[in-house]
């Protein structure tokens, strides 16, 4: 309980000192303490960024500095931020390599997400390798919590800011494939 504590002591601590930096205009630095320092995120429920398609990240942005998208601390953090520092963010965080999950997979969890993703046609917007393009964002080695979190909000209607098309994709897969769905994405590389 105690180093649970000190653990959010510490992030508390980074956000702050990102806030500052990112109220100078668009750090990478400043998105460190949340989304790590290569882009891939080690905290639970917090996306990674690293290899987000340059166009996805720019849009989420300008979204979560109108106030429309992202988390209350998020559009904290770029309240007032310029588009051009913006786009320079977007450049940096789309040229780092995203990581897939270090963790085992379960071949027959993973074989059903794979299986989910191709009944439903998800690599027509995610592409092939689930790698994004454009605005679509990248489901490959992204955190599965995170992916299942977020197919949950769009299914219940609940994303902020998100996209309808997701809302009508998802519409039929019932819930509980989602957790297939999220174990699969995670794993690829």
């Amino acid at each position: 309980m105690v180093v649970q504590a000190r653990g959010r002591w510490a992030l508390l601590a980074a956000l702050f000192i990102s806030v500052a930096q990112a109220q100078k205009g668009g750090d990478p630095g400043a998105c460190a303490a949340c989304h790590g320092a290569d882009g891939n995120s080690a905290i639970a429920g917090t996306p990674s960024i690293a290899g987000q398609p340059k166009i996805f990240l720019e849009n989420y942005l300008v979204m979560t500095r109108e106030g429309v998208r992202g988390s209350a601390a998020m559009q904290g953090l770029f309240k007032g931020v310029p588009d051009r520092d913006i786009v320079a963010l977007a450049v940096h965080f789309s040229k780092l390599k995203a990581k897939a999950s270090e963790e085992k997979a379960d071949p027959k969890l993973f074989n059903r997400g794979k299986d989910i993703a191709a009944k439903n046609r998800c690599a027509s917007c995610h592409e092939k390798a689930f790698q994004g393009r454009e605005q679509m964002p990248r489901l490959a080695g992204q955190r599965e919590e995170f992916l299942a979190e977020v197919m949950l909000q769009y299914r219940q209607n609940k994303r902020p800011g998100g996209d309808t098309m997701m809302n009508a994709a998802l519409h039929g897969i019932p819930e509980a494939d989602f957790k297939a769905l999220a174990h699969y994405f995670s794993r690829l590389k």
